[in-house]
């Protein structure tokens, strides 16, 4: 059972409700954001060297993985990947400074909120309903 979506059906059904989870999103400007998805991309991308691995890793197409690399070199004024074409040697991508900084500073954002906002989801939280086990 390899199937990515079905994996991720399992992740989200072991979630426990007492547990919420934070999400952050950056909109740029329209069409432009950042959010963890493009993050855990651009972390694949440095970990394999290799943009069509990443998007396997992440149940998604090369052509969508592709499409979300280039709208992220568009957003910066120094693009984020960099990729070679197949050859003798192979083809790659590489996660360019510019990139690992951009990743550096979305992850720091995201410990900064989550820290600032742990009392207030934690009160948030104590008013929240029961949830009956298995939903």
């Amino acid at each position: 059972m390899s199937c990515p979506v079905f994996r991720r059906k399992i992740v989200r059904m072991t979630d426990q409700p007492s547990d919420p989870r934070f999400r952050l999103r950056l909109h740029f400007a329209p069409g432009e954001m950042l959010g963890p998805g493009k993050a855990e991309l651009l972390e694949r991308i440095a970990r394999t060297g290799s943009i069509a691995a990443a998007g396997r890793e992440m149940g998604m197409s090369y052509k969508r993985a592709w499409q979300l690399v280039e709208t992220m070199n568009a957003m910066f004024r120094e693009p984020l990947v960099e990729s070679t074409r197949g050859g003798a040697k192979g083809g790659g991508a590489e996660v360019t400074e510019t990139g690992q900084a951009v990743l550096a500073e979305f992850r720091g954002l995201e410990d900064a909120a989550r820290k600032a906002g742990a009392d207030h989801i934690a009160r948030l939280q104590a008013m929240l309903r029961d949830i009956p086990e298995g939903k």
